[in-house]
């Protein structure tokens, strides 16, 4: 039993450096893939050689260890204070994650790219919006997003930023595919609600959560079934929200 858990505690911290760690891309991708027109599906099966979005999605984090993809580390992220909307925030001249989806968007878009740099691109924006749905994506620059918000996490040290990347996912001890099948279940309005708008509205929207998540626990609070049961649902739902806008934007694009 003790081999188990430390195999689990150990599992999670390789995990924790993963954007929404893996089977929360994973469940992302899948989720888009639901609502893809069948014309887009074909054309992005064509583009990947039929690899699936939920596979796909990971791309972006797995080559963060090649130093020929660093300049796209700071499109992961955007650090924006409280009191700002991001319009209103000075950018990273190295670009952000808006930066970074409205350039994917823009050279899918254009038409122009060569078969290697389409699966680039596209990989980057599937896994990009996942990104965006994590609130402390748009964290504060003085915490690192919340990687220095210490908390603990069933009694193991940890961060704000790796218990909604990772752990709150790896406790629920389901497959991505599981996962995406136990998203809330949403109604006709309820999807048009979440595809309206635009890229800055989503922002927006997922920093409201931002500044909700910031004030859910203190620091070196130890986290546990409680906050699960508060929480788990929301980190769900914003599962089902990258997903469904996933599909708007891709349905955009290859249309």
């Amino acid at each position: 039993m003790k081999i188990i858990l430390v195999f689990l505690i150990l599992s999670q911290s390789v995990l924790a450096s993963n954007d929404w760690g893996q089977n929360g891309h994973r469940s992302v991708g899948e989720t888009a893939e639901r609502y893809l027109k069948s014309k887009v599906k074909n054309k992005i099966d064509r583009i990947l050689n039929g690899q699936s979005l939920a596979d796909a999605s990971t791309y972006a984090d797995e080559i963060k260890s090649d130093d020929e993809y660093d300049k796209y580390k700071p499109w992961h992220y955007a650090n924006i204070p409280f009191d700002k909307t991001y319009a209103e925030t000075e950018k990273n001249p190295e670009g952000d994650i808006v930066f970074g989806i409205q350039e994917c968007i823009e050279k899918l878009k254009a038409g122009v790219l060569n078969e290697k740099e389409e699966q680039f691109y596209l990989k980057m924006l599937i896994h990009l919006v996942g990104d965006m749905h994590q609130p402390l994506h748009f964290g504060l620059k003085e915490d690192r997003g919340a990687n220095d918000f210490k908390v603990k996490w069933f009694n193991q040290p940890t961060n704000m930023h790796r218990v909604w990347d990772t752990q709150m996912i790896e406790s629920y001890t389901m497959s991505y595919s599981e996962l995406a099948d136990n998203l809330p279940k949403l109604n006709r309005e309820e999807v048009k609600s979440i595809k309206s708008g635009s890229l800055l509205d989503w922002v927006e929207e997922n920093r409201e959560l931002t500044r909700e998540v910031y004030s859910s626990a203190s620091a070196n609070e130890n986290l546990s079934y409680r906050y699960m049961y508060e929480w788990f649902d929301v980190l769900k739902m914003q599962i089902n929200k990258a997903g469904i806008r996933l599909a708007v934007i891709l349905n955009d694009i290859y249309a």
